[in-house]
């Protein structure tokens, strides 16, 4: 591949770990050669949409969908988000037992969310939900509806994890502390794919730059918390470092192998619950 001026487009949440993450490649802070970064930010569904078709060259994924990519994208061994006895949580207007959630419509963030796929095997069913964009999900709940369909609950990610009481909302279930009772592991939410086709040496190359991005917002984290903090919806500085801290942390620097365990029990759990249709090993990007 010639390396001249090579785009490599980008894909990522628009919220504040992501944006803490990719600060140093989307504020110039490093050195990048001949590549060019192209940052594209919306929600993680649309973006596990549209890894079906390869579009862009580095995208952060849901590692459900990943179960779905795996002849086009490689996992990058940095960049994951990891829920170490916390994670999307489900709220509703009212206390009451998790038993409950099987029989209630609950808005989701989409059905190739790792949320999404921690719920239908906490819960054993395929349960009632209504696909909402991660951001109107609290209002959802608070209000009982989205558009013309009732709403009892809702499953949450990103800030949505810290800022869910403001609105009298009760927590029903954490998937990452039911992961961990069941597995003893983080659970392994989101990750950065690279797409195969770039070839070994551009995999390397731009697995590198996503290392030294992660690396730079660790070590200067003051200003690329100020950066990140422009897409946290709701958030004071405090309440986004304290976001950041969850989902940027060593895990994010590397799986590591019990990480990377983590990764090949979830998709094997959801196989095992009938969610991923077919058994999954993990491909991660291979060490320099």
């Amino acid at each position: 591949m010639n390396h001249s001026d090579l785009l490599i487009r980008v894909g990522h949440s628009p919220d504040p770990d992501d944006a803490f993450m990719f600060y140093a490649l989307a504020g110039g802070k490093i050195p990048t050669g001949n590549y060019r970064f192209q940052h594209e930010l919306v929600d993680i569904e649309t973006l596990n949409r549209r890894a079906f078709a390869g579009e862009l060259e580095l995208t952060a994924v849901s590692l459900h969908a990943y179960a779905h990519l795996t002849d086009r994208y490689l996992l990058c061994r940095c960049g994951a988000s990891m829920g170490d006895r916390y994670g999307p949580m489900v709220v509703a207007r009212r206390p009451g037992p998790v038993d409950a959630l099987k029989q209630a419509s609950i808005a989701v963030p989409g059905t190739l969310t790792t949320a999404y796929l921690a719920l239908r095997m906490c819960l054993g069913v395929d349960f009632r939900h209504v696909v909402v964009p991660f951001d109107q999900i609290l209002d959802a709940v608070a209000s009982g509806r989205h558009e013309s369909q009732p709403i009892d609950a809702g499953l949450i990610i990103h800030e949505g994890q810290l800022t869910y009481a403001r609105q009298n909302l009760a927590l029903i279930l954490d998937t990452g502390q039911w992961w961990f009772e069941q597995t003893g592991l983080p659970l392994p939410l989101g990750a950065n794919a690279v797409r195969k086709d770039l070839g070994p040496e551009t995999i390397r190359d731009v697995h590198r730059l996503l290392l030294e991005s992660i690396r730079y917002g660790l070590e200067h984290r003051e200003e690329a918390l100020s950066y990140a903090l422009q897409f946290g919806r709701d958030l004071d500085r405090a309440k986004a470092d304290q976001f950041v801290e969850m989902y940027v942390n060593d895990w994010t620097l590397d799986f590591g192998p019990r990480g990377r365990e983590a990764v090949s029990q979830l998709l094997a759990r959801g196989h095992a619950a009938g969610v991923i249709p077919k058994l999954v090993v993990p491909e991660f990007v291979e060490s320099e």
